[in-house]
């Protein structure tokens, strides 16, 4: 029988297959979806049109924010599951470079979150713009609120992938994204003290919730991050992980 040598499509073929058959994946996109769009819909009815929304793009904060912790758990899932059930062995023996397989599960869901968070996001700032009253927003922002919505939390579903990676449980990964994401904003509300002014001023600055506002241009806090910043450090600290869990992937055993 001829032996055909294997590459990355192969495993890109492999991991699309098993994300597109999940029901976890449809129900979990499915369920961001709805709370993207609906959330977003639901906050520009009750602004109405009567009253003058600047920035107009802003009121989708809200549902992309609860949308991007499905995002988070379905990272988190399309590998831990793996190692959960002992699938990963299959996996492995399937195709035994380790860097590949998480490359092509890094790439498919990626690319799958970019894609459905982006057209959730640019839906629901084309009923924003029909529905609601104020100035029209500049190309930039228009690029912030969707494109850049929609990359911010891919990363972090990226992020929980490579969290995921590391600690090889569903639980633990799932709980430790949901405190990188809540935890900065809950302590924040606790630092109260004039000596920690500065400590909580940073971790309001920096904290998920702030930094996806801001590429609405609705910060928190006036100083801070701006304009497309909070994407870049998002993007930086994702690499840095990510780069610790190929390392830890290639190194130990399954």
């Amino acid at each position: 029988m001829p032996v055909r040598p294997t590459h990355l499509g192969h495993a890109l073929a492999s991991e699309w297959t098993k994300i597109r058959s999940l029901r976890s994946t449809i129900w979990t996109l499915g369920v961001m979806v709805v709370l993207t769009v609906g959330i977003g819909l639901l906050a520009s009815v009750a602004a109405g049109s009567e009253r003058e929304m600047d920035p107009l793009l802003g009121v989708g904060f809200v549902g992309v924010l609860l949308g991007s912790l499905c995002v988070i758990t379905l990272g988190v899932l399309s590998i831990s599951s793996e190692y959960g059930t002992g699938m990963i062995r299959t996996t492995l023996t399937a195709c035994p470079s380790r860097v590949r397989v998480l490359t092509a599960k890094a790439v498919v869901f990626f690319t799958l979150a970019l894609i459905l968070t982006t057209v959730a996001t640019t839906l629901v700032a084309l009923l924003d713009t029909g529905m609601l009253n104020g100035p029209a927003p500049t190309t930039d922002q228009w690029l912030r609120a969707t494109l850049g919505a929609g990359l911010y939390v891919a990363l972090l579903g990226l992020l929980a992938l490579a969290v995921g990676a590391l600690l090889r449980h569903s639980a633990g990964a799932i709980s430790t994204m949901m405190g990188v994401v809540l935890l900065p904003m809950l302590l924040a509300l606790f630092l109260q003290g004039e000596s920690v002014k500065d400590i909580q001023r940073t971790l309001i600055e920096y904290s998920v919730p702030s930094a996806l506002a801001t590429l609405y241009d609705i910060p928190f806090l006036p100083t801070g991050p701006t304009g497309w910043t909070p994407l870049w450090i998002l993007a930086g600290v994702t690499a840095v992980v990510l780069g610790g869990a190929y390392a830890a992937v290639a190194q130990r055993d399954v």
